[in-house]
């Protein structure tokens, strides 16, 4: 338990120094703000395709999907709970120096309140996201499942799936290229991705649950207790949300692209 916990600790936020290090020296034209940036998604690139290995072993293993257990579950959890406070933290590194890129020098000439409450306002959602993960799923999926679900939680990895072309979205745009036609096959990806690993993984959770107890799939909501109910709807609402911010800038892209033509 704590071989795994010491080695996110270590993994992500090293991860995040040494890419920042490695960039800086490697691409000397580039200013703060690119190598913050593209450091944070390199990171939330690779923990999102190990979430999804885990996910997939996990899921592809249990066939009884409430009793089955893999040990790979709860080691990764110990292993990527860091990931999240370090994410927290390059996501304000990241705002810190676009914003001074961008000429707002006077409130971002050193690290403040104000710098965080802005950025806080900014990514308030998706920083709620991360503490909620911390503070209330890690200990709850940790001790007070008893042993139970890896299944699910095995999917709940899988939604990770769409992070590393969201990662490589934000790249390309960082490094202006966001009308090249990598740029369009990406956003492609990343709403087929998110659609199908955020949004759909859902109903697959329950119809996988209903086939388990022999119950069609509109039956398993009233079967399940309300809190398990409520805390996947807690979970699906801001996906549904994000999934249409996504599909609005898609739009958006597609505009600006024909217009050109």
């Amino acid at each position: 338990m704590f071989t795994s916990l010491a080695c996110g600790a270590l993994v992500f936020p090293g991860l995040f120094y040494g890419l920042r290090k490695i960039l800086r020296s490697t691409f000397t034209h580039w200013n703060d703000a690119d190598v913050v940036t593209i450091s944070e998604r390199l990171v939330s690139a690779i923990h999102g395709s190990l979430s999804t290995a885990t996910g997939v072993i996990t899921v592809t293993s249990c066939n009884n999907v409430m009793t089955d257990r893999h040990w790979l579950v709860e080691e990764f959890m110990l292993f990527a709970v860091s990931y999240m406070a370090t994410d927290i933290y390059a996501m304000y590194l990241s705002h810190y120096h676009i914003q001074r890129v961008k000429g707002y020098s006077s409130l971002y000439s050193s690290h403040s309140l104000l710098t965080v409450k802005a950025f806080l306002s900014k990514d308030f959602l998706i920083v709620l996201h991360h503490l909620v993960l911390i503070f209330v799923c890690f200990p709850i999926a940790m001790f007070f499942r008893r042993g139970l679900g890896d299944f699910f939680l095995g999917c709940f990895f899988t939604a990770e799936f769409s992070t590393p072309f969201v990662s490589l979205a934000k790249i390309l745009i960082q490094l202006g290229l966001n009308n090249t036609r990598l740029h369009r096959v990406n956003g492609i990806l990343v709403l087929l991705t998110f659609f199908t690993c955020r949004i759909l993984i859902f109903p697959f959770m329950y119809w996988m649950y209903g086939r388990q107890v022999g119950m069609p799939l509109h039956k398993v909501p009233f079967h399940l207790p309300w809190h398990c109910n409520a805390g996947n709807l807690l979970f699906l609402a801001p996906q549904i949300y994000w999934f249409f911010l996504l599909l609005k800038k898609a739009m958006q892209l597609y505009g600006r692209h024909r217009k050109v033509q």
